[in-house]
């Protein structure tokens, strides 16, 4: 077996001492969401969580939410307590946090924002989020990592 290459996100784990898992998957460029990854790695969707990125004007938030569910803008507003937010253009999600589509991991943006998880991450043992780039999952304990990005958790999921 081929040997998985260390991303910015693990580094950044194994500073911290955090537990975790790479776990690789086949990338399809056609089929980027958060459905295929977890046919991919053979788990349930409501532990692939897809990490999302909102802004309100120049503020920008993270919002990070089981990969069948959609992020509720008005939910996630209120968690950050502000007026309205709305999705991050696709062409400013590289320059501000580092990541490509597919590949943006709650770990290790270029600076920190403020990161608000749906409540549900805590119903699993572990979660599966990207590990920061295309093709890689991180299998992680919710709260060591919610702890660790010193995430919210909220109801942000449209009903």
């Amino acid at each position: 077996m081929a040997k998985i290459a260390k991303t910015n996100v693990a580094r950044l784990l194994d500073q911290a001492k955090i537990p975790y898992e790479l776990v690789p998957y086949e990338v399809d460029e056609n089929d980027l969401a958060a459905a295929h990854v977890a046919d991919s790695l053979g788990e349930d969707i409501n532990q692939v969580f897809k990490t999302l990125v909102l802004c309100s004007g120049s503020q920008h938030i993270v919002c990070v939410v089981p990969g069948n569910c959609e992020v509720d803008l008005k939910k996630a507003a209120r968690a950050a307590n502000v007026k309205k937010v709305e999705m991050l253009p696709m062409k400013e999600l590289l320059p501000l946090t580092g990541y490509i589509r597919g590949g943006c991991s709650p770990i290790g943006m270029k600076k920190p924002f403020p990161t608000f998880f749906h409540s549900t991450a805590l119903n699993f043992e572990v979660i599966f989020v990207s590990a920061g780039v295309r093709g890689l999952q991180l299998r992680i304990a919710p709260q060591q990592l919610i702890n660790y990005v010193n995430a919210s958790v909220a109801d942000i999921c449209k009903d």
